[in-house]
């Protein structure tokens, strides 16, 4: 069985294979809608409209199976915080420079669950963001504010 994993790519390689919507495997492809991406800045302690950038996602089903709320970028990162990731690291995939590649298509990703209700979601099988040019200082600046709201809370 091959290891899943995401990684780190060139600007060229990152290009080819994700530049277009088109490329992402799945019956549908559609973007995060804004108030979830609100609630993921929200999530990770950022400043609201500090992403600007697309969150694509791609599956054989939009909606989750039992509350039929449609899948995005939120539950990817909520359950990211849940079992896998840092808020910073979750910070740098989506507003860094570096670029990603997620391998696990065709298969579903893994741990997966619905932000709403929490049911397992298997129709998800791709993601990507278009974080372009988003300045290291910038960056920098918002990683420190959300650490600074860590330390309030």
């Amino acid at each position: 069985m091959k290891k899943k994993t995401t990684l780190a790519v060139s600007e060229r390689v990152f290009r080819e294979v994700y530049d277009s919507p088109a490329s992402l495997p799945g019956r549908y492809r559609w973007l995060t809608r804004d108030i979830d991406v609100r609630q993921i800045e929200e999530l990770l302690g950022m400043p609201s409209k500090t992403i600007g950038a697309p969150l694509w996602v791609s599956g054989d089903r939009r909606t989750c199976p039992k509350c039929r709320r449609e899948i995005n970028w939120l539950d990817i990162v909520s359950s990211a915080l849940e079992q896998v990731h840092s808020r910073e690291v979750i910070a740098r995939v989506i507003l860094g420079e570096q670029k990603f590649v997620n391998t696990e298509a065709p298969r579903a990703i893994a741990g997966l669950k619905c932000f709403q209700c929490k049911t397992p979601v298997k129709n998800l099988r791709s993601f990507k963001c278009h974080n372009w040019a988003y300045a290291k200082p910038a960056l920098l600046n918002v990683l420190k504010e959300m650490e600074s709201k860590v330390r309030v809370r």
